[in-house]
C-alpha cells in the first residue's frame, strides 16, 4: 500500500487532471488521497511544494515507463511511431493535461517553474538521446542542433495536447506532417553517396555546420 506521501503525490496529479491548477487546493487533494488535509502541510509545507514534487514524481515515473522503448528506437520513423503511441497513451491517462496545467500555473507562480522544468528535462533527455542516435548517420547530422530539436519536440508534445482539445483534426494533421518529414529524411538517407554529398555541400553553403555556426556546441 502506498505511503501517505506517495498518496498525496498521486492525488495531486489526479486533481490536476480532473480539476486543473485552479482546483488544486489542499482540501481537494487530501480528499482525493483519502487523508486529512493537514498532512499536505506536514509532508510538503504548502500546496505549491506538493504540486512541484508531484510534477517531478509523475515525470520520473512516466519516463521510466518508456525508457526501454526509447532505447530500442533506431530510425526516425520508429521515433515518430513511438511519439504517436506515447501521445495517445499519455493523453488517455490525462498525464499531458496535468503537465500542461503545471506549465500554465508556473507562468504566474515562479515556485513551480523549476520543478516543471526538471520534469520536462527528463523527457527532453530521452528524446535527445534517441534523436542523436537516429541522426548520427544522416547527412543532416552536422547541421542539426539535437538538443534544441529535442526541446522543440517536448514543447510540441505539450502543445499538441492543448491543440487537440480545440481542433482534433488539426492536431492529427500536425502529426501527419511530422510523419511526412520523417519520410523525406529517410529517403535522403537511402540516396547514394553522390546525392548525399551534394545535399551536404548545399547545406554547408546555406547555413553552415553546427560546429562552425555555433562554436559553443
Amino acid at each position: 500500500m502506498a505511503d501517505t506521501r506517495t498518496k498525496l503525490l498521486d492525488a495531486a496529479l489526479d486533481t490536476l487532471r480532473r480539476h486543473g491548477i485552479a482546483g488544486a487546493s489542499a482540501r481537494t487533494i487530501a480528499a482525493t488521497a483519502g487523508v486529512n488535509q493537514a498532512l499536505v502541510f506536514y509532508h510538503f509545507g504548502s500546496v505549491d511544494q506538493l504540486l512541484a514534487a508531484a510534477c517531478e514524481h509523475g515525470s520520473t515515473r512516466r519516463v521510466a515507463h518508456y525508457r526501454d522503448r526509447f532505447a530500442a528506437v533506431t530510425t526516425l520513423r520508429e521515433l515518430l511511431d513511438l511519439g504517436r503511441a506515447l501521445h495517445a497513451e499519455e493523453r488517455e491517462q490525462g498525464n499531458v493535461a496535468a503537465l500542461a496545467q503545471l506549465l500554465a500555473g508556473s507562468q504566474t507562480d515562479p515556485k513551480l517553474a523549476p520543478a516543471v522544468m526538471t520534469g520536462l528535462n527528463l523527457w527532453i533527455a530521452e528524446v535527445e538521446q534517441a534523436l542523436g542516435r537516429v541522426l548520427a548517420s544522416s547527412p543532416l547530422a552536422e547541421f542539426v542542433d539535437v538538443t534544441g530539436l529535442a526541446k522543440a519536440t517536448a514543447a510540441a508534445f505539450v502543445g499538441l495536447e492543448l491543440y487537440e482539445g480545440v481542433d482534433a483534426d488539426g492536431s492529427a494533421q500536425a502529426l501527419d506532417a511530422l510523419e511526412e518529414l520523417a519520410v523525406l529524411v529517410t529517403a535522403l538517407e537511402d540516396m547514394g553517396p553522390m546525392v548525399r554529398r551534394a545535399v551536404r555541400a548545399r547545406l554547408t553553403r546555406s547555413i553552415g555546420p553546427r560546429s562552425r555556426s555555433h562554436p559553443d556546441h
